[in-house]
């Protein structure tokens, strides 16, 4: 048997998933796809994530790899689904909210991880009741100073340690990370906050999100948000805002189109 390995590129909405990641008594996509992969290849299959995403939010964007067991022989090599054009069949074993977009080779040391080079994440809040927007946005009914809230998100991409923003007692050796992008626009009835980075920390969009709304609802200053940042310390940062409005959107790999 020869070991191959292959990205799958998938999209989900995580409002019935305790998150990306296997855990124990709680379901998520990771445990919905593998189980998934492994019907449908008959062979039990591990896949690996580009990241993890927390329990409700969504990925319009997502990578992980898996290693396929394929058959020497070519009698048995006939028999065994192609893994390119099995995209249709594994969608319909997997629930409506998970969804596979492609699958292909890669080199045998491939990451989907560790080889990422940029991520990007969109925050969405509405401003007025929407049944469509439910778990899909946060619905927040005060004004907002958006262009201080620009203005502090500019701060972002001059820094490297956000310590202030991250959970604590993760496993990441460092919580530095290089922002590229950080702005809020106008979106549908309500604001789209966009970031780009070559990595993310551990609930940090949500908290960075969290902390520039205390700047748009002048409750601090532009310099108190440096002082946070700089602080290195998550008491300090602003409250997280809720899930539901949180999506991975790109995964960016210097080998993928």
């Amino acid at each position: 048997m020869n070991k191959h390995r292959y990205f799958i590129e998938l999209a989900y909405n995580g409002t019935a998933y305790h998150g990306w990641q296997i855990q124990p008594n709680a379901i998520t996509v990771q445990e919905c796809l593998d189980k998934a992969l492994s019907i449908y290849f008959r062979q039990p299959i591990a896949s690996l994530g580009c990241g993890r995403t927390d329990t409700g939010v969504h990925a319009k964007e997502f990578y992980a790899h898996f290693d396929l067991e394929l058959a020497q022989a070519e009698e048995l090599r006939s028999k065994m689904p192609n893994p390119e054009s099995s995209v249709s069949g594994i969608n319909s074993l997997l629930p409506y909210d998970i969804s596979v977009k492609r699958i292909f080779k890669v080199a045998n040391d491939a990451h989907a991880r560790f080889d990422a080079t940029e991520r990007a994440y969109q925050y969405h809040l509405h401003f007025h009741k929407d049944p469509f927007k439910l778990d899909r946005s946060w619905l927040y009914k005060w004004e907002l100073d958006v262009a201080a809230m620009n203005e502090a998100a500019e701060i972002l991409l001059v820094h490297t340690d956000f310590s202030c923003f991250s959970k604590s007692n993760t496993q990441t050796f460092t919580n530095n990370c290089k922002v590229t992008e950080a702005r809020f626009q106008a979106g549908d009835d309500g604001l789209v906050f966009t970031i780009k980075a070559d990595r993310f920390l551990r609930n940090m969009v949500r908290a960075v999100v969290g902390t520039l709304m205390r700047i748009g609802k002048n409750e601090i200053s532009l310099d108190q948000f440096k002082e946070v940042i700089e602080s290195k310390d998550r008491s300090n940062a602003g409250q997280s805002v809720p899930a539901c409005g949180l999506y991975l959107t790109s995964v960016i790999y210097p080998y993928v189109n």
